[in-house]
């Protein structure tokens, strides 16, 4: 994967993600009147689908950053691939990367049986990610709600935008920072990695030519390196997976207190120590996890903010804009929800 910095595709992507007067006003609460359960079917899906499969939380919580960045907060990653529209499902960020869309589907035929037609795949995508963090130990808070979802999808606009498993803290910093995103926020959000596993494919070149010198990267800590390097081995599979940090099932902050240990996993992780820009945020919340809970959610409040101000609408297939509408499902069971 690679960072496509062209100033065109940059142009395009930053009209298109800031706020704009024709972008859905956003609220807390939004459903209260219109689909009261919204939120309470979405973390009961979600919990029934972290107990089939634990990996699936951070799973979907990532889908808030594939989503937002492209195009802003829109659902068009959930689009599939038409003869016409190359979605981005297959983009280079995506492809062998993102997982558990299924959980995406279960939330929205349990939405549409309760309030067929109201709440959009963006939305469920905001919820799902907090629901993903909390549910794992870390913190819960209000999401803002009312997006619309997207008409279409673009893997070239993903390709250009999203940042490689080598991209240095400069790019990173450059990156977010076209979105009106701080060095703060970049650095509390890269704590989504505290979930997760990541593959082989993308380390093989900072255990075994960092930087084209033959080399392993020097600031991965030797023990770790060598641990890496029985994982990992030189020609072996690239899709076997690694923790992502030392506690991959917990939201917590010992992503931070493992990159200030030099056992980042992603070259991506380990630059915002090894930088000084960002190293202070990194050591800040390695020592409080608190703070970083309270950047954490700043920086995806403010993440899910990111409209395009297009035209969209809600569908009632995540994966398919309406086209030929499907009828609503029969019986309009909210009182199923409410206990």
């Amino acid at each position: 994967m690679s960072l496509l910095f062209s100033s065109l595709a940059f142009l395009l992507l930053i009209t298109t993600t800031t706020s704009s007067p024709a972008a859905a006003p956003l609220r807390r609460g939004y459903y209260s009147a219109t689909c009261p359960p919204a939120e309470f079917i979405v973390r009961e899906v979600m919990k029934k689908s972290l107990l089939s499969d634990p990996r699936s939380a951070a799973s979907v919580m990532r889908f808030q950053f594939h989503d937002c960045f492209v195009n802003g907060c829109d659902g068009s990653m959930l689009m599939d691939d038409t003869d016409t529209m190359l979605g981005e499902k297959l983009s280079l960020s995506n492809i062998d990367s993102l997982r558990s869309y299924e959980v995406v589907d279960d939330i929205k035929a349990e939405l549409e049986k309760a309030c067929p037609g109201v709440v959009s795949c963006a939305d469920i995508i905001i919820m799902a990610s907090r629901d993903a963090v909390s549910l794992t130990g870390g913190p819960n808070w209000e999401v803002k709600l009312g997006r619309l979802d997207s008409l279409t999808a673009s893997q070239a606009d993903a390709d250009a935008i999203m940042p490689s498993p080598r991209a240095n803290a400069t790019m990173l910093i450059d990156l977010f920072a076209r979105y009106n995103l701080s060095v703060k926020d970049l650095v509390a959000l890269s704590g989504s990695h505290s979930i997760g596993k990541g593959r082989c494919f993308s380390i093989q070149f900072r255990l075994y030519n960092q930087s084209g010198s033959g080399r392993p990267d020097p600031a991965i800590e030797p023990h770790f390196r060598e641990k890496l390097m029985d994982l990992c081995p030189m020609g072996g599979d690239d899709n076997v997976t690694v923790g992502l940090d030392s506690t991959p099932v917990v939201f917590d902050n010992a992503y931070f207190r493992d990159l200030v240990g030099g056992r980042g996993f992603l070259n991506s992780d380990q630059t915002l120590y090894t930088f000084p820009a960002t190293r202070r945020y990194v050591e800040r919340y390695s020592r409080d996890e608190e703070e970083f809970f309270r950047a954490f959610v700043e920086g995806m409040v403010k993440m899910g903010d990111l409209q395009s101000g297009r035209p969209g609408e809600v569908r009632r297939n995540c994966r398919v804009a309406n086209g030929g509408r499907p009828p609503a499902p029969a019986g309009f069971r909210v009182d199923r929800w409410i206990s």
